[in-house]
């Protein structure tokens, strides 16, 4: 059966793109104003949308050369260009360091989307490499930027926020942007049947702990982000080590 999409179903996965640009420049604005909640806000929605261009596209067969450089460039401004203003807005102070800092971070974000669209295209990676991201990929980077401002709002003033700590907070973070660590890529996963329920469950509850406590939740799936970094280097080196494993399922892996 020929698949037929209509123009206008092909144009929804860029709207949603533009959708998330928007909603990342937003942060920008919302920090100007002082309103610190709703830029943290703002870029974990352009997140989630990030998220749901791409699928939507494949799953619409409305993938497009145009789309994949738009997504590009609404990352580029969602997760890098606007979480350095409001870090620098937030902390700054008019410091040269802060600017430093905050440039270094966008820039950082660049090279690294730039590097993830030349690795797309790249046909000599080993099987296992789609289960991975090569550094942590931008919607994420993004989000651990704002980490000492979540704390702060949450839990008040403390060592998370001295300035000089959020400096080298952001140039580590831009660090592992354009690393080579691998970090997972969760577009690989897949659940099994069995799962399905108890998953379902675990998403109410994280609804549920989203709307209570987004500020603690935020931060308490960052810190776990971060936590899951070892593990990912070393479930990367042992495919590495044993190509017999590379066709199997992941779970079916010893």
């Amino acid at each position: 059966m020929v698949r037929v999409t209509t123009p206008g179903v092909r144009l929804l996965p860029n709207a949603i793109t533009v959708l998330a640009l928007c909603a990342g420049l937003s942060s920008v604005q919302f920090a100007l104003i002082g309103n610190y909640p709703m830029a943290i806000a703002s870029i974990g929605i352009a997140a989630v949308l990030d998220s749901l261009d791409g699928r939507i596209a494949r799953l619409l067969d409305a993938t497009s050369k145009m789309g994949q450089e738009l997504d590009s460039l609404s990352d580029g401004i969602s997760f890098g260009v606007a979480p350095a203003l409001v870090l620098y807005v937030w902390h700054a102070e008019g410091e040269r360091i802060g600017w430093v800092a905050s440039l270094i971070f966008a820039v950082c974000m660049i090279l690294r989307l730039a590097r993830f669209n030349t690795l797309i295209d790249d046909t000599e990676q080993p099987p296992y490499a789609g289960e991975f991201f090569v550094g942590v990929p931008a919607p994420a980077g993004g989000l651990l930027a704002m980490l000492p401002l979540t704390l702060e709002l949450q839990f008040g003033q403390g060592w998370w926020s001295h300035q000089y700590v959020v400096w080298v907070w952001t140039i580590a973070v831009a660090a592992l942007l354009i690393s080579r660590i691998p970090t997972l890529s969760l577009k690989t996963v897949k659940a099994p049947p069995k799962a399905i329920a108890p998953l379902l469950v675990g998403v109410g509850l994280l609804a549920a702990a989203i709307i209570q406590f987004p500020l603690v939740a935020l931060a308490i799936a960052l810190i776990l982000y971060l936590a899951h970094i070892p593990y990912s280097v070393y479930r990367h080196r042992w495919l590495a080590k044993h190509p017999e494993a590379w066709m199997a399922p992941p779970r079916e892996r010893r």
